[in-house]
């Protein structure tokens, strides 16, 4: 099991950016894959980045592709989420997630997950 620490939420206005981190203890993140989630008030979490093992890949939402960036430091322990051009409907609580494997989109393949980070766009 691998223990996950989000941070780097906040307010922000539209079109701004924020990065999120996520920093983890327990295990080395070299054998995991990582991903972003989010659930926004009333809705479902919903996939928004993940990254393999190696870092040579990276999967979007389609909702964020364009904008988000996730990245990940191996020697580190870390994952980082660059969001730019942030827009009020990107309001939502963000949770880092691992698994053992591939990137899956599906919430229900992820054993492992960190208690949020809460980003707010508002005018």
């Amino acid at each position: 099991q691998v223990q996950l620490v989000e941070s780097g939420g906040g307010w922000v206005q539209p079109g701004d950016s924020l990065t999120l981190s996520c920093v983890a203890s327990g295990r080395a993140i070299s054998g995991y894959a990582i991903a972003w989630f989010r659930q926004a008030p009333g809705k479902e979490r919903e996939f928004a980045a993940g990254i393999a093992l190696s870092g040579l890949m990276s999967y979007y939402g389609d909702s964020v592709k364009g904008r988000f960036t996730i990245s990940r430091n191996n020697a580190e322990n870390l994952v980082t989420l660059q969001m730019t051009r942030l827009k009020p409907e990107d309001t939502a609580v963000y949770y880092c997630a691992a698994r053992a494997g591939f990137v899956r989109q599906n919430v229900t393949q992820y054993d492992d997950w960190g208690q949020g980070t809460q980003v707010t766009v508002i005018s």
